[in-house]
């Protein structure tokens, strides 16, 4: 039975960054992820948004880790070389008896350490959106807020712990956990092993875990989003993130870029049972189209080139569960992390790597690798630059994906690098081969090929995902 100093249960962004954090530490550290790859949960399907830090309750762990998580973004996006971008938020009011929420928003953030907020009149706030609807009777402005490309932040977090000798283990669902005198016994489906402290970072199956060992059972209710997504020809139709004033069930529809020049639109909100249900239905998705159209009436939905859902772990009290479990010493809970999560995801992780190592009286490695590089887009390379690399690996010279300008170099460094792409999903996470105009339509038999050829399987045995995705059939013999 192998054993570790701490086990992490989920690979999604808050669990690769609690495991970037614990391998600044001298502990033999492993994550267990169900899933085939990182980000393939919770973290593969939000908004992308780095919220500005208004929004939650003050004296909340929320309101804590979203600003400190904000602020952390903005500089590991240069260590850790994943796609950011401060373009700021608006949040809009469509009457004058809605400006008191504004200016509520306005002292919660000011309460919350967030000093650069200001409330806009409508005409103000349509000078920097020509867009918006002419309703709007006001906005609170976050110059701070941004946006992120949500699987290129995981993956870096995933990557550099990995390179700082994290082990990761894909495919491997958690069945039971043991408390034993030593620490804890952890039975997976490839195995059991052992482990000091185990972190509980399983999103919408958090509370399944934490109720293998404690007593003190908490709820995860699965709050089911779902969203549209345009063509990049009509990314630039707002420069902001466009919120409406949050009610009861989050901050509502909303219209931003992306990260990655898109023109995104949700999501909405429907609390389900089912931990698995990411489907997205005709009329959610005429809910969100119909709502997002207060904000900017002019939102040109025959540009869609995609809808998907995803689901966020909301717990009853709406704030993050973080620290060790009362009933149960050196079980670490990071469960219910919704929106804000994303955002807050490096500061959670420095939080409970800092709680976790004092525990276990670690010590600080001398040698930890602060920086990762990421992969070259060669679409974003001026001509001097990509003829370079060219010269150097002239498969950067093939483009294999023409909607995403994603060149052959591109897809193999995606599959050859740390932890690297090990399914279609995979490849298009890391380089974003498919997520284009056409959605794969044009690209994928080359992908396939490539996948096939790197991981040395035939082509019949090329998944989308996880076992059982195969994306082809091969004929009886």
């Amino acid at each position: 039975m192998t054993q570790y100093d701490v086990v992490v249960i989920g690979a999604g962004v808050t669990g690769c960054a609690i495991a970037r954090e614990l391998a600044r530490y001298k502990l033999k550290t492993i994550v267990l992820e169900k899933e085939e790859d990182v980000c393939s949960g919770t973290s593969k399907a939000n908004s992308g948004i780095v919220h500005g830090g208004f929004d939650a309750k003050e004296g909340t762990l929320m309101a804590r880790m979203n600003v400190k998580g904000a602020a952390m973004i903005r500089e590991l996006s240069k260590t850790l070389d994943f796609t950011y971008r401060e373009n700021g938020s608006m949040v809009l009011a469509f009457s004058e008896s809605d400006l008191p929420g504004l200016e509520a928003l306005k002292k919660r953030g000011e309460a919350n350490g967030v000093n650069d907020l200001s409330i806009l009149t409508g005409d103000e706030a349509r000078e920097l959106e020509p867009a918006l609807s002419e309703e709007v009777a006001g906005a609170l402005l976050s110059p701070s807020a941004g946006i992120v490309c949500p699987f290129g932040i995981t993956i870096a977090f995933a990557e550099n712990a990995a390179d700082n000798g994290v082990e990761f283990s894909f495919l491997n669902a958690v069945q039971s956990i043991e408390k034993t005198d030593g620490g804890y016994v952890v039975r997976a489906e490839n195995g059991d092993l052992t482990a000091r402290a185990v972190v509980n970072a399983a999103g919408v199956y958090s509370d399944k875990i934490n109720d293998m060992v404690s007593e003190k059972h908490f709820t995860i209710i699965p709050r089911r989003g779902e969203y549209v997504l345009m063509d990049r020809e009509v990314g630039d139709l707002v420069s902001h993130t466009i919120f409406q004033l949050p009610t009861r069930l989050g901050k509502g529809v909303l219209v931003t870029p992306t990260a990655h020049g898109n023109l995104l639109v949700g999501p909405n909100a429907q609390d389900i049972e089912d931990k698995e249900d990411t489907e997205t239905t005709a009329e959610g998705i005429e809910d969100i189209k119909r709502r997002a159209l207060l904000s900017v009436p002019s939102v040109p939905y025959n540009k869609a080139i995609t809808g998907f859902s995803g689901l966020r772990a909301h717990e009853e009290h709406h704030d993050f569960i973080l620290g060790e479990a009362e009933d149960a010493e050196f079980f670490f809970n990071a469960a219910a992390i919704e929106s804000p999560g994303l955002t807050s995801s490096p500061a959670i992780g420095e939080y409970m790597a800092s709680l976790i190592s004092e525990r276990l009286g670690a010590e600080k490695k001398e040698s930890f690798i602060e920086t990762r590089k990421g992969i070259p887009q060669v679409a974003k390379l001026s001509p001097k630059e990509r003829a370079k690399l060219i010269a150097e690996r002239p498969e950067y010279g093939t483009i294999v994906c023409r909607c995403e300008s994603i060149s052959e170099g591109e897809i193999l460094d995606a599959i050859r690098r740390t932890l690297g792409a090990r399914s279609m999903d995979g490849i298009k996470r890391r380089v974003r081969q498919g997520m284009g105009r056409c959605q794969a339509g044009f690209c994928t038999p080359r992908a396939m090929e490539l996948l096939a050829r790197e991981l040395n399987i035939a082509p019949e045995e090329v998944t989308k995902n996880r076992p059982g995705s195969e994306l082809l059939v091969k004929e009886a013999e």
